[in-house]
């Protein structure tokens, strides 16, 4: 495969930009480090310095319904939030991205417009290159819409599309590649479950013209079954997407090719666990993020599997860690060289400082844990690690939340200009 300078410059410029805006990092204010965190409808600012984790008074924010992610505009301080009630009433009709314009210095949110309706749960949104677009995933059904976003920041009607799109089945994520011509729909699939048969999984590619899409390439290994893709991230300078394969426990590496095609098969296929024969119910992979130097990656790995305990649900054992692997900048490898316990349940998101310096990990819930026949709750928590030269992590220190209005499903921001 050949790549061109101008085509790497290219992949530099974008996808550090999507590390820093998606992957969530912080703001340096007096000395600590500025975290958002998504708790419910809720959207607050933390502090973060050394092992102390702490609210900021007053800064909280709501949206319609519970908090399904969040994406920063890249040329603009404005954050889209998008949220769903799909999981916390019966009617399933409140599914919005709401827009916020972040204060310089203060980073305090305010509103913009009125929210957005969608017409169905929002799993995932992103904004392309250019900042002109906001891209939508839905899970269920499966679809993605593409929303022009106006000068002053508040998101219009999907545009509408030429025919039908292959959006494969259950969609978790949608990112624009590093030259901003396609997108990349993330299709986790089902695993089977109650006589029903796997449903396969896939990376569907789309070219992407001013908010047009055609369907470009679909790459599902084994025609997509034992292939459960869930989140991707790139590489800052060279053509290397990873895949955080939630339904394998795996990390999957591809290339990107001429014409901004995927290799077909990946190049790399690694375990994200520590001990990968000892798998159990609700083992699953999370997010993943790429350093921005390149060098590093990181993976959430969480377990969430209960049994019954005296007539009382309890965690059933498995993995809740961050993974780390080291980058082969030659061939794109990574190789794991830790796999750190987040002294929490189902880290469902995590996020890294503009510095690369700290890492902040979120569980979603709380979770019932037995030592012998007692039993005990640990609760949400946000767990902060330093990031050492060598990409390895060193727990700082932790700080339980309180989830009693939804889950903390999205942690992170952007550094504040």
């Amino acid at each position: 495969m050949k790549t061109t300078r101008r085509h790497f410059n290219m992949l530099a410029t974008a996808s550090l930009a999507a590390t820093a805006f998606g992957g969530g990092a912080f703001a340096q204010t007096g000395g600590n480090t500025m975290l958002y965190v998504a708790v419910g409808p809720e959207l607050t600012q933390y502090t973060v310095g050394g092992a102390t984790i702490a609210p900021v008074e007053g800064s909280t924010v709501s949206v319609p319904a519970a908090i399904q992610y969040v994406w920063q505009h890249p040329r603009k301080p404005i954050a889209y939030v998008a949220s769903s009630n799909r999981f916390t009433s019966t009617t399933d009709d409140l599914h919005h991205v709401t827009a916020f314009a972040i204060a310089p210095g203060s980073g305090k949110l305010t509103m913009i417009g009125q929210p957005k309706l969608l017409g169905s749960r929002p799993i995932n949104i992103s904004v392309d290159h250019t900042g002109g677009f906001l891209l939508v995933a839905y899970n269920g059904p499966s679809n993605l819409t593409v929303h022009p976003i106006s000068a002053d920041g508040t998101v219009g009607d999907a545009v509408k599309q030429d025919g039908k799109l292959d959006t494969g089945i259950y969609a978790h994520q949608l990112r624009m590649l590093p030259s901003n011509r396609a997108a990349l729909l993330v299709t986790r699939g089902n695993d089977a479950a109650g006589g029903k048969p796997e449903d396969p999984g896939a990376l569907k590619l789309f070219s992407f013209d001013k908010g047009r899409l055609a369907d470009k390439q679909s790459v599902a290994p084994g025609d997509g079954y034992g292939f459960g893709p869930r989140h991707v991230d790139f590489h800052p300078s060279k053509p290397w997407v990873y895949v955080a394969m939630e339904r394998e426990n795996q990390l999957q590496t591809f290339v990107i090719g001429a014409g901004d095609r995927l290799s077909t098969v990946p190049a790399f296929v690694k375990t994200t666990l520590a001990e990968p024969g000892k798998v159990r119910p609700g083992q699953a992979a999370g997010a993943i993020h790429v350093s921005r130097d390149g060098r590093f990656l990181y993976l959430s790995n969480r377990a969430d599997g209960k049994t019954d305990l005296n007539g009382k649900k309890v965690f059933v054992g498995g993995e809740n860690s961050i993974a780390v692997f080291a980058i082969d900048q030659k061939s794109g490898e990574p190789k794991l060289i830790q796999a750190l316990d987040t002294q929490s349940y189902h880290v469902r998101t995590f996020t890294i400082d503009s510095t690369g310096k700290t890492l902040v990990a979120a569980s979603v819930a709380p979770m019932d844990v037995a030592s012998g026949n007692d039993i005990s709750t640990t609760a949400a928590t946000l767990t902060a690690f330093t990031i050492g030269t060598d990409g390895k992590l060193t727990f700082a220190g932790k700080r339980s939340v309180d989830t009693a209005k939804g889950a903390m499903f999205w942690c992170g921001f952007p550094p504040l200009s």
